[in-house]
Protein backbone atom coordinates (compact mmCIF):
# COMPACT_ATOMS: atom_id res chain seq x y z
CA UNK A 1 0.00 0.00 0.00
CA UNK A 2 1.31 3.45 -0.89
CA UNK A 3 1.88 5.80 2.09
CA UNK A 4 -0.75 8.13 3.48
CA UNK A 5 -0.56 11.87 2.92
CA UNK A 6 0.77 12.84 6.35
CA UNK A 7 3.22 9.94 6.37
CA UNK A 8 4.51 10.86 2.92
CA UNK A 9 4.78 14.56 3.80
CA UNK A 10 6.91 13.76 6.86
CA UNK A 11 9.16 11.36 4.98
CA UNK A 12 9.73 13.84 2.15
CA UNK A 13 10.41 16.74 4.55
CA UNK A 14 12.87 14.63 6.56
CA UNK A 15 14.69 13.42 3.44
CA UNK A 16 13.76 9.78 3.97
CA UNK A 17 12.13 9.61 0.56
CA UNK A 18 11.39 11.86 -2.39
CA UNK A 19 8.24 13.12 -4.01
CA UNK A 20 9.31 11.35 -7.20
CA UNK A 21 9.46 8.04 -5.32
CA UNK A 22 6.02 8.55 -3.74
CA UNK A 23 4.42 9.63 -7.00
CA UNK A 24 6.19 6.79 -8.80
CA UNK A 25 4.73 4.28 -6.36
CA UNK A 26 1.24 5.67 -6.99
CA UNK A 27 1.75 5.46 -10.75
CA UNK A 28 2.98 1.88 -10.44
CA UNK A 29 -0.14 0.95 -8.49
CA UNK A 30 -2.31 2.65 -11.10
CA UNK A 31 -0.53 0.80 -13.91
CA UNK A 32 -1.21 -2.47 -12.07
CA UNK A 33 -4.87 -1.87 -11.23
CA UNK A 34 -6.42 0.80 -13.42
CA UNK A 35 -7.67 -1.63 -16.05
CA UNK A 36 -9.86 -3.18 -13.35
CA UNK A 37 -10.78 -0.20 -11.16
CA UNK A 38 -10.96 2.57 -13.82
CA UNK A 39 -10.67 5.39 -11.27
CA UNK A 40 -9.01 8.00 -13.49
CA UNK A 41 -10.58 10.32 -16.03
CA UNK A 42 -7.21 11.92 -16.85
CA UNK A 43 -3.71 10.83 -15.96
CA UNK A 44 -0.43 12.07 -17.45
CA UNK A 45 2.46 10.27 -15.73
CA UNK A 46 5.03 12.63 -17.24
CA UNK A 47 3.17 15.67 -15.90
CA UNK A 48 2.82 14.09 -12.46
CA UNK A 49 6.52 13.19 -12.32
CA UNK A 50 7.53 16.64 -13.52
CA UNK A 51 5.61 18.15 -10.60
CA UNK A 52 7.28 15.72 -8.21
CA UNK A 53 10.77 16.49 -9.49
CA UNK A 54 10.11 20.21 -9.13
CA UNK A 55 9.19 19.57 -5.49
CA UNK A 56 12.38 17.58 -4.96
CA UNK A 57 14.46 20.37 -6.52
CA UNK A 58 13.08 22.98 -4.11
CA UNK A 59 15.43 24.21 -1.41
CA UNK A 60 12.86 23.52 1.30
CA UNK A 61 9.24 22.38 1.55
CA UNK A 62 6.84 25.08 0.40
CA UNK A 63 3.95 23.84 2.53
CA UNK A 64 2.45 21.00 4.57
CA UNK A 65 1.66 18.84 1.51
CA UNK A 66 5.01 19.32 -0.21
CA UNK A 67 5.47 16.53 -2.73
CA UNK A 68 2.29 14.66 -1.74
CA UNK A 69 0.09 13.37 -4.61
CA UNK A 70 -3.61 14.27 -4.53
CA UNK A 71 -6.48 13.13 -6.76
CA UNK A 72 -9.05 15.67 -7.99
CA UNK A 73 -12.65 14.84 -8.88
CA UNK A 74 -13.22 15.79 -12.50
CA UNK A 75 -15.66 18.61 -11.81
CA UNK A 76 -12.90 20.84 -10.38
CA UNK A 77 -11.22 23.16 -12.87
CA UNK A 78 -7.54 22.43 -13.49
CA UNK A 79 -5.43 24.70 -15.66
CA UNK A 80 -3.05 21.96 -16.84
CA UNK A 81 -5.51 19.09 -17.20
CA UNK A 82 -8.90 18.64 -18.88
CA UNK A 83 -12.05 19.10 -16.83
CA UNK A 84 -14.71 16.99 -18.54
CA UNK A 85 -17.28 16.53 -15.74
CA UNK A 86 -18.18 13.04 -16.88
CA UNK A 87 -19.96 14.42 -19.94
CA UNK A 88 -19.26 14.23 -23.69
CA UNK A 89 -20.30 17.89 -23.85
CA UNK A 90 -17.01 18.84 -22.19
CA UNK A 91 -14.69 16.33 -23.84
CA UNK A 92 -11.22 17.87 -23.97
CA UNK A 93 -12.35 21.03 -22.15
CA UNK A 94 -9.37 23.01 -20.81
CA UNK A 95 -10.16 25.63 -18.14
CA UNK A 96 -8.05 28.77 -17.98
CA UNK A 97 -7.40 28.46 -14.24
CA UNK A 98 -7.51 26.13 -11.26
CA UNK A 99 -10.47 25.83 -8.93
CA UNK A 100 -9.79 27.53 -5.60
CA UNK A 101 -9.31 24.23 -3.74
CA UNK A 102 -6.87 22.96 -6.37
CA UNK A 103 -4.89 26.22 -6.29
CA UNK A 104 -4.65 26.04 -2.49
CA UNK A 105 -3.41 22.45 -2.66
CA UNK A 106 -0.75 23.42 -5.20
CA UNK A 107 0.34 26.34 -3.00
CA UNK A 108 0.83 23.88 -0.14
CA UNK A 109 3.22 21.85 -2.30
CA UNK A 110 0.84 19.09 -3.40
CA UNK A 111 1.32 17.20 -6.65
CA UNK A 112 -1.94 17.08 -8.59
CA UNK A 113 -1.72 13.46 -9.70
CA UNK A 114 -4.70 13.47 -12.06
CA UNK A 115 -8.47 13.79 -12.41
CA UNK A 116 -10.72 11.10 -10.95
CA UNK A 117 -13.88 9.76 -12.55
CA UNK A 118 -17.15 11.48 -11.64
CA UNK A 119 -20.73 10.68 -12.46
CA UNK A 120 -22.08 12.98 -15.16
CA UNK A 121 -22.00 16.51 -13.69
CA UNK A 122 -21.72 14.90 -10.24
CA UNK A 123 -25.24 13.52 -10.67
CA UNK A 124 -26.74 10.04 -10.78
CA UNK A 125 -25.47 8.74 -14.13
CA UNK A 126 -22.25 6.96 -13.09
CA UNK A 127 -18.96 6.50 -14.86
CA UNK A 128 -17.20 3.18 -15.39
CA UNK A 129 -15.33 2.96 -12.06
CA UNK A 130 -15.59 -0.35 -10.20
CA UNK A 131 -15.37 -1.06 -6.49
CA UNK A 132 -11.76 -2.08 -5.75
CA UNK A 133 -12.97 -4.79 -3.34
CA UNK A 134 -15.20 -6.41 -5.98
CA UNK A 135 -15.12 -5.15 -9.56
CA UNK A 136 -18.67 -6.42 -10.10
CA UNK A 137 -20.00 -3.88 -7.59
CA UNK A 138 -20.42 -0.13 -7.64
CA UNK A 139 -17.97 2.07 -5.72
CA UNK A 140 -20.84 4.50 -5.12
CA UNK A 141 -21.27 7.91 -6.67
CA UNK A 142 -20.73 10.55 -7.66
CA UNK A 143 -17.18 10.86 -6.30
CA UNK A 144 -16.53 7.32 -7.41
CA UNK A 145 -13.04 7.66 -8.83
CA UNK A 146 -11.76 9.55 -5.80
CA UNK A 147 -13.03 6.96 -3.32
CA UNK A 148 -11.95 3.95 -5.38
CA UNK A 149 -8.51 5.41 -6.14
CA UNK A 150 -7.83 6.10 -2.48
CA UNK A 151 -9.18 2.72 -1.35
CA UNK A 152 -7.01 0.89 -3.88
CA UNK A 153 -3.81 2.67 -2.83
CA UNK A 154 -3.50 4.63 -6.07
CA UNK A 155 -3.39 7.98 -4.26
CA UNK A 156 -3.35 8.84 -0.54
CA UNK A 157 -6.09 11.47 -0.57
CA UNK A 158 -8.57 12.92 -3.05
CA UNK A 159 -11.15 15.66 -3.36
CA UNK A 160 -14.82 14.85 -3.84
CA UNK A 161 -18.10 16.72 -3.61
CA UNK A 162 -21.40 15.90 -1.92
CA UNK A 163 -24.82 17.18 -2.91
CA UNK A 164 -26.71 14.18 -1.57
CA UNK A 165 -24.31 11.44 -0.51
CA UNK A 166 -21.47 11.62 -3.01
CA UNK A 167 -18.56 11.62 -0.53
CA UNK A 168 -19.82 9.48 2.32
CA UNK A 169 -21.53 6.75 0.28
CA UNK A 170 -18.54 5.87 -1.96
CA UNK A 171 -16.22 6.11 1.04
CA UNK A 172 -18.45 3.69 2.95
CA UNK A 173 -18.74 1.29 0.03
CA UNK A 174 -14.98 1.36 -0.57
CA UNK A 175 -13.97 1.02 3.10
CA UNK A 176 -12.19 4.34 3.66
CA UNK A 177 -12.74 7.54 5.64
CA UNK A 178 -14.98 10.14 4.01
CA UNK A 179 -15.41 13.65 5.42
CA UNK A 180 -18.10 16.17 4.55
CA UNK A 181 -17.42 19.37 6.50
CA UNK A 182 -19.92 21.98 7.53
CA UNK A 183 -21.50 23.53 4.43
CA UNK A 184 -19.32 26.29 3.02
CA UNK A 185 -16.11 25.29 4.82
CA UNK A 186 -14.09 24.87 1.61
CA UNK A 187 -14.25 27.50 -1.14
CA UNK A 188 -16.22 26.20 -4.15
CA UNK A 189 -14.96 28.62 -6.82
CA UNK A 190 -14.08 26.72 -9.95
CA UNK A 191 -16.49 23.79 -9.66
CA UNK A 192 -19.69 23.38 -11.61
CA UNK A 193 -22.63 23.52 -9.25
CA UNK A 194 -25.13 20.71 -9.01
CA UNK A 195 -27.35 22.26 -6.33
CA UNK A 196 -25.83 25.46 -5.06
CA UNK A 197 -27.43 25.43 -1.60
CA UNK A 198 -26.25 21.85 -0.93
CA UNK A 199 -22.95 21.26 -2.78
CA UNK A 200 -20.10 20.66 -0.34
CA UNK A 201 -16.47 19.84 -1.09
CA UNK A 202 -15.34 16.78 0.88
CA UNK A 203 -12.33 14.54 1.35
CA UNK A 204 -11.48 10.86 0.87
CA UNK A 205 -8.54 9.30 2.74
CA UNK A 206 -7.51 6.08 4.41
CA UNK A 207 -7.08 7.59 7.88
CA UNK A 208 -8.23 10.49 10.03
CA UNK A 209 -4.79 12.08 10.19
CA UNK A 210 -4.85 12.68 6.44
CA UNK A 211 -8.38 14.09 6.59
CA UNK A 212 -7.32 16.56 9.29
CA UNK A 213 -4.16 17.57 7.41
CA UNK A 214 -5.91 18.36 4.13
CA UNK A 215 -8.79 20.05 5.97
CA UNK A 216 -6.28 22.34 7.70
CA UNK A 217 -4.54 23.15 4.41
CA UNK A 218 -7.81 24.04 2.65
CA UNK A 219 -8.95 26.28 5.50
CA UNK A 220 -5.58 27.99 6.06
CA UNK A 221 -5.08 26.59 9.55
CA UNK A 222 -1.75 25.54 10.98
CA UNK A 223 -1.76 21.74 10.63
CA UNK A 224 -1.74 19.90 13.92
CA UNK A 225 -2.93 16.76 15.63
CA UNK A 226 -6.60 16.12 16.09
CA UNK A 227 -7.47 17.42 19.56
CA UNK A 228 -7.94 14.60 22.02
CA UNK A 229 -11.05 14.63 24.14
CA UNK A 230 -10.38 15.01 27.83
CA UNK A 231 -13.45 12.95 28.64
CA UNK A 232 -15.58 10.25 27.04
CA UNK A 233 -17.80 11.72 24.32
CA UNK A 234 -21.57 11.90 24.53
CA UNK A 235 -23.00 10.12 21.49
CA UNK A 236 -26.63 9.67 20.52
CA UNK A 237 -27.59 6.64 18.41
CA UNK A 238 -29.80 8.11 15.70
CA UNK A 239 -31.32 5.47 13.44
CA UNK A 240 -33.46 8.16 11.73
CA UNK A 241 -36.87 7.73 10.11
CA UNK A 242 -35.09 5.80 7.34
CA UNK A 243 -34.16 2.86 9.58
CA UNK A 244 -36.54 0.57 7.71
CA UNK A 245 -34.18 0.89 4.72
CA UNK A 246 -31.22 -0.50 6.69
CA UNK A 247 -30.12 -3.96 5.61
CA UNK A 248 -28.92 -6.48 8.23
CA UNK A 249 -25.26 -5.52 7.76
CA UNK A 250 -26.00 -1.86 8.47
CA UNK A 251 -28.08 -2.80 11.50
CA UNK A 252 -25.14 -4.90 12.72
CA UNK A 253 -22.67 -2.07 12.05
CA UNK A 254 -24.66 0.47 14.06
CA UNK A 255 -25.64 -1.83 16.91
CA UNK A 256 -22.12 -3.24 17.11
CA UNK A 257 -20.46 0.17 17.10
CA UNK A 258 -22.84 1.43 19.79
CA UNK A 259 -22.04 -1.55 22.02
CA UNK A 260 -18.28 -1.19 21.55
CA UNK A 261 -18.11 2.53 22.25
CA UNK A 262 -20.44 2.14 25.25
CA UNK A 263 -18.15 -0.52 26.70
CA UNK A 264 -15.21 1.85 26.15
CA UNK A 265 -16.84 4.50 28.33
CA UNK A 266 -18.74 6.56 25.79
CA UNK A 267 -21.97 8.03 27.13
CA UNK A 268 -24.49 6.57 24.68
CA UNK A 269 -28.20 7.26 24.49
CA UNK A 270 -30.96 6.91 21.92
CA UNK A 271 -32.13 9.82 19.75
CA UNK A 272 -35.36 10.14 17.83
CA UNK A 273 -35.50 13.05 15.41
CA UNK A 274 -38.62 15.26 15.38
CA UNK A 275 -41.38 14.19 13.00
CA UNK A 276 -40.67 17.14 10.70
CA UNK A 277 -37.43 15.47 9.54
CA UNK A 278 -39.39 12.82 7.64
CA UNK A 279 -40.29 15.48 5.05
CA UNK A 280 -36.66 16.23 4.22
CA UNK A 281 -36.44 13.59 1.48
CA UNK A 282 -39.15 15.30 -0.57
CA UNK A 283 -37.69 18.72 0.21
CA UNK A 284 -34.28 17.59 -0.97
CA UNK A 285 -35.68 16.32 -4.26
CA UNK A 286 -37.37 19.66 -4.92
CA UNK A 287 -34.29 21.70 -4.00
CA UNK A 288 -31.90 19.45 -5.90
CA UNK A 289 -33.92 19.38 -9.12
CA UNK A 290 -34.87 23.08 -9.06
CA UNK A 291 -31.27 24.21 -8.53
CA UNK A 292 -29.82 21.58 -10.85
CA UNK A 293 -32.04 22.71 -13.71
CA UNK A 294 -30.82 26.28 -13.41
CA UNK A 295 -27.18 25.24 -13.06
CA UNK A 296 -27.59 23.22 -16.28
CA UNK A 297 -29.46 25.92 -18.22
CA UNK A 298 -26.73 26.34 -20.84
CA UNK A 299 -26.30 22.62 -21.49
CA UNK A 300 -30.08 22.17 -21.55
CA UNK A 301 -30.43 24.85 -24.20
CA UNK A 302 -27.46 23.90 -26.39
CA UNK A 303 -26.68 20.18 -25.86
CA UNK A 304 -29.78 18.56 -24.44
CA UNK A 305 -29.42 15.46 -26.58
CA UNK A 306 -25.96 14.77 -25.14
CA UNK A 307 -27.23 14.65 -21.57
CA UNK A 308 -28.04 11.23 -20.16
CA UNK A 309 -31.73 10.28 -19.94
CA UNK A 310 -31.45 10.48 -16.14
CA UNK A 311 -30.07 14.03 -16.30
CA UNK A 312 -32.70 15.05 -18.82
CA UNK A 313 -35.43 13.86 -16.47
CA UNK A 314 -33.91 15.74 -13.53
CA UNK A 315 -33.54 19.00 -15.43
CA UNK A 316 -37.02 18.79 -16.96
CA UNK A 317 -38.50 18.12 -13.54
CA UNK A 318 -36.52 20.99 -12.06
CA UNK A 319 -37.81 23.52 -14.54
CA UNK A 320 -41.36 22.31 -13.85
CA UNK A 321 -41.15 22.92 -10.09
CA UNK A 322 -42.93 26.15 -9.11
CA UNK A 323 -40.79 28.70 -7.31
CA UNK A 324 -43.25 28.65 -4.41
CA UNK A 325 -42.67 24.91 -3.93
CA UNK A 326 -38.92 25.43 -4.00
CA UNK A 327 -39.17 28.21 -1.38
CA UNK A 328 -41.37 25.99 0.78
CA UNK A 329 -38.76 23.20 0.61
CA UNK A 330 -36.05 25.64 1.67
CA UNK A 331 -38.20 26.82 4.58
CA UNK A 332 -38.93 23.27 5.74
CA UNK A 333 -35.23 22.48 5.65
CA UNK A 334 -34.35 25.58 7.64
CA UNK A 335 -36.93 24.63 10.26
CA UNK A 336 -35.23 21.26 10.70
CA UNK A 337 -31.84 22.95 11.07
CA UNK A 338 -33.24 24.96 13.96
CA UNK A 339 -34.84 21.87 15.53
CA UNK A 340 -31.51 20.06 15.35
CA UNK A 341 -29.98 22.48 17.88
CA UNK A 342 -31.97 20.82 20.65
CA UNK A 343 -30.80 17.36 19.55
CA UNK A 344 -27.18 18.41 20.07
CA UNK A 345 -27.82 20.34 23.28
CA UNK A 346 -26.23 17.67 25.48
CA UNK A 347 -24.51 15.49 22.87
CA UNK A 348 -21.20 15.81 21.03
CA UNK A 349 -22.18 13.70 18.04
CA UNK A 350 -24.72 11.31 16.62
CA UNK A 351 -24.01 7.76 15.44
CA UNK A 352 -26.14 7.15 12.36
CA UNK A 353 -26.29 4.73 9.43
CA UNK A 354 -23.97 5.65 6.57
CA UNK A 355 -25.44 3.42 3.86
CA UNK A 356 -28.27 0.91 3.41
CA UNK A 357 -25.82 -1.99 3.30
CA UNK A 358 -23.07 -3.36 1.09
CA UNK A 359 -22.31 -1.82 -2.30
CA UNK A 360 -24.91 -3.10 -4.81
CA UNK A 361 -23.96 -5.40 -7.65
CA UNK A 362 -23.56 -3.71 -11.03
CA UNK A 363 -22.09 -0.40 -12.13
CA UNK A 364 -25.24 1.27 -13.44
CA UNK A 365 -26.68 2.10 -10.02
CA UNK A 366 -24.48 3.89 -7.47
CA UNK A 367 -26.65 3.18 -4.42
CA UNK A 368 -29.21 5.00 -2.30
CA UNK A 369 -28.10 8.42 -0.96
CA UNK A 370 -30.89 8.73 1.62
CA UNK A 371 -28.83 8.06 4.75
CA UNK A 372 -26.25 10.67 3.72
CA UNK A 373 -28.43 13.30 2.08
CA UNK A 374 -30.42 13.84 5.29
CA UNK A 375 -27.33 15.39 6.91
CA UNK A 376 -26.22 17.19 3.76
CA UNK A 377 -29.56 19.01 3.80
CA UNK A 378 -28.89 20.12 7.36
CA UNK A 379 -25.44 21.59 6.51
CA UNK A 380 -23.80 19.73 9.41
CA UNK A 381 -20.38 18.03 9.33
CA UNK A 382 -20.41 14.26 8.86
CA UNK A 383 -17.78 11.57 8.62
CA UNK A 384 -17.90 7.90 7.74
CA UNK A 385 -15.58 5.31 9.27
CA UNK A 386 -15.04 1.75 8.01
CA UNK A 387 -16.48 -0.41 10.76
CA UNK A 388 -18.02 -3.63 9.49
CA UNK A 389 -18.09 -6.19 6.70
CA UNK A 390 -21.29 -7.44 5.12
CA UNK A 391 -22.21 -11.01 4.15
CA UNK A 392 -20.19 -10.75 0.93
CA UNK A 393 -17.12 -9.36 2.66
CA UNK A 394 -17.78 -5.81 1.46
CA UNK A 395 -17.18 -2.75 3.67
CA UNK A 396 -20.07 -1.14 5.53
CA UNK A 397 -19.36 2.19 7.19
CA UNK A 398 -20.86 4.01 10.14
CA UNK A 399 -21.59 7.72 10.12
CA UNK A 400 -20.84 10.29 12.82
CA UNK A 401 -22.52 13.69 12.70
CA UNK A 402 -22.06 16.81 14.79
CA UNK A 403 -23.65 20.25 15.00
CA UNK A 404 -23.05 22.89 12.34
CA UNK A 405 -19.58 24.39 12.72
CA UNK A 406 -18.37 21.71 15.17
CA UNK A 407 -15.99 20.07 12.70
CA UNK A 408 -13.10 19.97 15.21
CA UNK A 409 -15.31 18.23 17.76
CA UNK A 410 -16.50 15.75 15.15
CA UNK A 411 -12.92 14.78 14.26
CA UNK A 412 -12.10 14.36 17.95
CA UNK A 413 -15.11 12.10 18.46
CA UNK A 414 -14.21 10.16 15.31
CA UNK A 415 -10.70 9.59 16.65
CA UNK A 416 -12.16 8.36 19.95
CA UNK A 417 -14.56 6.03 18.18
CA UNK A 418 -11.83 4.84 15.85
CA UNK A 419 -9.70 3.99 18.86
CA UNK A 420 -12.41 1.75 20.31
CA UNK A 421 -11.51 -1.71 19.08
CA UNK A 422 -14.06 -2.94 16.57
CA UNK A 423 -15.96 0.35 16.26
CA UNK A 424 -14.07 2.02 13.41
CA UNK A 425 -10.67 2.71 11.88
Amino acid sequence: MTPGAAEAARAIAEGRTTSEAVVGACLARIAEREATVRAWAFLDPDLALAQARACDAAAKPVGPLHGVPVGIKDIFDTADMPTEMGSPIYAGHRPASDAAAVAILRASGAVILGKTVTAEFAGTHPGATANPHDAARTPGGSSQGSAAGVADGMVPVALGTQTGGSVLRPSSYCGIVGFKPTFGTFNRAGIKFAAESLDTIGLHARNLEDIALVRDVLTGREPGRIARLGRPPRVGVCRTHLWHLAEPETVAAIEGAADVIRQAGTLVDEVELPAAFAALADARQAINDYERARAMAHEWRTDRDRLSPAMQRTVANGFAIPDADYRAALAATEQCRRLLDAVFEDRDALLAPAVNGEAPLGLDYAGDPAFQSLWTMLHVPAITLPAHRGPNGMPVGIQLVSRQGADDLLLSVAEWVGGCRGAGV
